[in-house]
């Protein structure tokens, strides 16, 4: 059993405070959503976790099975089970998916020469031509496609906690209904904890969730069921004192 503790973190970048305070659990198994206006502080949320360099955390606790993460570099976060689905996928010219995960599990200790075969399966499973996965990583993918993507390197790695800062995003339907399905599998069968975070309620009405959590002004100020997001579509976030539903 695996899982991220989040207290009082505190975060800004440029001497501006982004995240003021914002606690959360999410354990193996578990599949959470965030959710919450623009410059709520969602984005910022998972990179501080992910520990994307020019951020300033100011205060608070970020722990994976006990294991404080704040300060360790993002590799070693990586290598201690978190894994981040970017919001904006970069290209990589020059290294294959291949020469990426298999690297990435020499590091872990895992046999690389499982790569290729755990790659098929994993694009076969969203939805992603496998003839994509040989061209240098992200390199010419349209958004959707490197939205299954980073699915596709999650199965492969099998983390113990996921980030997913808005995957659904570029995603058709039948493509969020193709890496919902993966990501619910992954946490059902797998173990995985996951932290979807997300504008809109349609990645819910795909990927079923344990809970709901309302971000606003960098704090959370509402936890709830998978209800909540029901209500943030019909309402929006006004009485959580932003206008409109970002």
């Amino acid at each position: 059993m695996s899982e991220l503790v989040v207290e009082g973190l505190r975060a800004g970048v440029a001497g501006l405070e982004i995240l003021r305070g914002v606690d959360l659990e999410v354990r193996s198994g578990e599949v959470h959503a965030v959710m919450g206006p623009n410059g709520s502080g969602k984005s910022t949320l998972s990179h501080v976790i992910a520990g994307r360099p020019g951020y300033e955390v100011t205060g608070g606790s970020v722990r994976l099975d006990g294991v404080e993460l704040l300060g360790r570099p993002a590799w070693e976060r990586a290598r201690a089970g978190l894994f981040l689905a970017l919001q904006y996928p970069i290209e990589v010219p020059g290294v294959t998916m291949v020469q990426a995960l298999g690297e990435s599990l020499r590091a872990a200790g895992r046999d690389p020469g499982e790569v290729g075969a755990l790659i098929a399966s994993e694009a076969s499973a969203v939805g992603l031509d496998e003839a994509f996965l040989s061209r240098p990583l992200n390199v010419d993918l349209s958004g959707g496609e490197r939205k299954r993507n980073e699915i596709v390197q999650m199965g492969v790695l099998g983390p113990r906690i996921a980030v997913l800062d808005e995957i659904d995003s570029g995603l058709d339907v039948d493509a969020l209904r193709a890496v919902s399905r993966r990501v619910a599998e992954m946490a059902a069968h797998g173990g995985v904890g996951v932290l979807a975070i997300t504008h809109y309620q349609r990645l819910l009405s795909e990927l079923p969730v344990t809970r709901v959590h309302v971000l606003q002004a960098g704090r959370v100020v509402q936890t709830g069921g998978p209800e909540l997001a029901f209500e943030l579509e019909r309402t929006g976030y006004a009485a959580y004192g932003a206008e409109g539903a970002a």
